[in-house]
């Protein structure tokens, strides 16, 4: 039996990604979705480092390595596109068809791994990948 302690914390993450979709659609309403995006990520970046430094006084961020910062930095820029892109689409269409096109990310993220971090994929994840594509696009569509 594999080990999946990771699972009910991907579940909680999938669980407040789709609470986190309702509540900035409803957010976002009325207000420029770059603005939202920037007091969203205040939150976050307020909340994150309360939980760090309460789980964890005594880091040392000098520890850690350049290469580290580098990609971390990088995950960050990229996360910040994506909220602000995330955000907008938000803003402009409905948020039962803008969050299954977001999902395609899991697609993207198979791709990117098989490719740069050079995981094997095997036939379940193919299928998946071309299930979650094929049910994006029926979320997405509007009939």
């Amino acid at each position: 039996m594999p080990n999946l302690t990771w699972l009910p914390w991907a579940l909680l993450s999938a669980f407040f990604a789709g609470i986190t979709a309702i509540l900035a659609k409803i957010g976002v309403a009325g207000i420029d979705s770059n603005l939202a995006t920037a007091i969203r990520t205040s939150v976050v970046l307020l909340f994150t480092w309360l939980i760090v430094l309460i789980s964890n006084p005594r880091i040392n961020l000098a520890s850690i390595s350049h290469r580290a910062w580098l990609f971390l930095i990088l995950s960050g820029l990229a996360t910040g596109l994506s909220w602000l892109c995330y955000f907008r689409a938000l803003q402009l269409g409905e948020a039962s068809r803008v969050a299954p096109i977001d999902k395609l990310s899991i697609v993207f993220v198979l791709v990117f791994a098989a490719l740069f971090l050079h995981e094997r994929l095997a036939w379940p994840q193919y299928l998946g990948a071309i299930l979650i594509l094929a049910g994006s696009t029926l979320l997405a569509v509007k009939y």
